[in-house]
């Protein structure tokens, strides 16, 4: 149900978006806030929806626990930023107490704290119409119910606690609020709006975490919710979780839960290697089911499955934990589900070429900060550097002290908590603009105004990036490109030249070789957003301001206009929303109601660039017709994304399987498409 409930949102939600932007400038001020007001009530819609599906997986024990590690000052952050606004808006004080000795962060489902706590602050705001609202974070050994065993077994147990001064709730209401559509006020002329399902959610939520809620109130005198979790998800619900491989037993199910654990490392640069066929398959016996809180994760992304065996044992012995898959689109998934520190990866794969998935990840704003070595024949050594690989290996690989090698240096890498960078700029202005966006605890910047600082600085210290002003002042062009050389370490020394004004030709004619690699930026954006890439940081670091900075950079680049994209969709709805957007950035579109013509329009169209394939279609379904598509000559290195509002797990691991490169739910966010296709389209 869960596409026939979504479907028609999606054409609903990204046409009167498109409408609210007013683009061409042809609507009054009074359509344009009939257009928002639709988008506002289609999400709306989108919500319930979603709490429906929640709430139905929740009872039909589908539910999968991603654990990961959260750091409580990040927690913090969201929940300020999420609702500060509301509290100005409504005149309401907020504040978030935290305690003295509390831990730096905790293992739990990250989305699932904050669902929680979103349906908690959403209810106390909404009732709340003087005083505040409260959020505090602290370490209990009290309060939650006697026989509650998860609770009792935890080392430490930490209490979220929703204050508010607003109407309160009597005691006989206090039990069935927590019931799917109650409310405290249930009658036909009720005051607040609502469905009643937040705090049925939030309640199955906080079992499922290992936790409880509990409230107390009165009218008149405002409310207290209190979340109490465990500082450390214990995972006995069979359901992802952090536990070493010994652990893992048969029994450890619950039905339909997946196993599959989703972590982040505490350092968040990985390296990937790839696997055998599906994702289900574990031909290797890699550690997917033995990854822990603070691992380095290498994905293994290698064709030859002796070989990629080969490569694990190194990888362990080194301290890596490590993935294997032997297959493009599954080395893709495999990082986004487990988000690895770095990736080696093999250029010549079963079911697209290497150099795709490098570029994918590269294009990809939440994965381009992850390290990727490639390993290959010594004739893609400079596409491959040219490329964004921070490391290369040559095959045939001559001795195993190669391989060791660049693990040591990767392993020290990854392990560095700061990066350095070197900063030779005399344009003054650019200078100071540059380093205040730079400026982060974890780049390290050494800056040199004149060419003998330049000269000492590289003579003396080792750095992983240099930015440098063409026709810097005293640079010996020679003298400075050997310094630079020597510099290189795991890979080629980043170069990034500045060439302000946008000039086009410059000083030095700079140029990429086996010890450096050169990237040129005309504006301080974009040599910013360079220098972020050559050191490897990860955007989601970045406050929300220098994120929009980066996105800016990438949208203006325009790199879909003029490619032809090929929509399947058995709705035509849903054809016109999407070819509504795709038209605003210059796509050429073509488009399909069934498999049958789909395959057909590949067939004998060469000029179709990238594939979007509704899944749920009658007779012949995507599935089907992404198998067939790959059959064709002209579909065997097409990308395909796979477009779908199925809401259950493993959807998105089937349609890979199929034949999908790539994966987007309905309804589908716009920027999500347009980042999604940018990454495939990139040239």
């Amino acid at each position: 149900m869960s596409h026939e409930l979504r479907t028609p949102l999606n054409s609903l939600l990204i046409l009167s978006d498109q409408l609210s932007k007013n683009p061409d400038g042809n609507l009054s001020p009074k359509q344009v806030e009939f257009a928002k007001t639709i988008h506002s009530s289609g999400n709306d819609l989108l919500m319930l929806i979603n709490d429906i599906l929640d709430l139905s997986k929740i009872e039909s024990g589908t539910v999968v626990v991603d654990v990961n590690e959260l750091r409580l000052s990040d927690l913090q952050l969201y929940v300020e930023r999420t609702f500060r606004h509301v509290a100005e808006a409504k005149n309401v004080d907020f504040m978030i107490h935290t305690g003295v000795n509390l831990p730096t962060s905790m293992i739990t489902d990250v989305k699932r704290l904050q669902q929680i706590l979103k349906n908690l602050l959403s209810n106390a705001f909404k009732f709340t119409h003087q005083g505040h609202v409260t959020l505090t974070v602290e370490e209990v050994f009290t309060g939650w119910t006697p026989d509650n065993e998860e609770l009792n077994r935890s080392q430490q147990v930490l209490a979220f606690a929703v204050s508010d001064t607003g109407i309160g709730i009597s005691g006989d209401k206090q039990q069935i609020i927590f019931e799917a559509f109650q409310q405290a006020d249930g009658s036909t002329s009720r005051k607040y709006g609502g469905t009643g399902l937040g705090l049925a959610i939030s309640r199955e939520l906080s079992k499922l975490l290992g936790g409880e809620i509990r409230l107390s109130s009165a009218p008149g005198q405002g409310s207290t919710f209190t979340l109490y979790l465990p500082l450390v998800y214990s995972g006995t619900r069979g359901v992802r979780r952090t536990q070493p491989a010994s652990e893992v037993r048969a029994d450890f199910t619950v039905p339909g839960v997946k196993r599959v654990p989703r972590l982040e490392p505490v350092v968040e640069d990985a390296v990937v290697v790839a696997e055998e066929g599906t994702l289900a398959a574990n031909e290797a016996n890699d550690d997917r089911d033995a990854i822990q809180q603070g691992d380095l994760v290498l994905l293994i992304v290698e064709n030859d499955l002796a070989f990629a065996r080969f490569l694990l044992d190194a990888a362990r012995a080194k301290g890596f934990k490590g993935l294997v898959t032997s297959m493009g689109a599954g080395a893709l998934t495999l990082a986004t589900q487990y988000k690895p520190s770095a990736v080696t990866l093999d250029m010549y794969l079963p079911d697209m070429d290497g150099w795709r998935v490098l570029d994918r990840i590269k294009q990809d704003m939440g994965a381009r900060h992850v390290p990727v070595c490639v390993i290959s024949t010594d004739d893609s050594r400079e596409r491959a550097f040219r490329s964004g690989a921070m490391a290369f290996v040559e095959k045939p690989i001559q001795s195993k002290e190669v391989l060791d090698d660049m693990l040591d240096k990767l392993h020290s890498y990854l392990a560095r908590p700061q990066r350095s960078l070197l900063v030779a700029l005399k344009d003054a202005a650019a200078r100071r603009d540059f380093l205040a966006q730079v400026g982060d605890e974890q780049v390290s910047v050494t800056v040199a105004k004149s060419a003998d600082k330049l000269v000492e600085a590289l003579e003396e210290s080792q750095f992983d990036a240099v930015v440098l002003e063409d026709g810097f002042p005293g640079v010996d062009a020679g003298e400075c490109r050997r310094l630079l050389a020597a510099q290189a370490g795991i890979g080629p020394l980043q170069l990034l030249v500045y060439r302000g004004g946008g000039k086009d030709a410059g000083k030095f004619a700079w140029h990429s070789d086996d010890s450096i690699v050169v990237q040129e930026a005309h504006t301080v954006p974009k040599l910013f957003d360079s220098t972020l890439l050559a050191l490897h940081h990860n955007l989601a670091r970045l406050p929300e301001a220098k994120r929009s900075l980066i996105n800016n950079i990438h949208e203006s680049s325009k790199p879909l206009a003029g490619k032809r994209v090929l929509i399947v969709d058995d709705d035509m709805r849903n054809i016109f929303a999407l070819a509504t957007v795709l038209e605003e950035h210059g796509m050429d579109i073509v488009w399909a109601d069934n498999g049958r013509d789909a395959i057909t329009r590949v067939a004998t169209d060469p000029q179709i660039k990238v594939v979007l394939m509704d899944i749920m279609m009658p007779e012949m379904d995507g599935m089907a017709t992404m198998k067939e598509i790959r059959k064709l000559p002209a579909g065997r290195n097409l990308p395909m994304v796979a477009v779908t509002a199925k809401a259950m797990k493993g959807d998105r691991e089937k349609c890979i399987e199929a034949g999908a490169w790539d994966y987007l739910s309905k309804p589908v966010n716009t920027q999500d498409l347009l980042a999604v296709l940018r990454a495939w389209l990139h040239q």
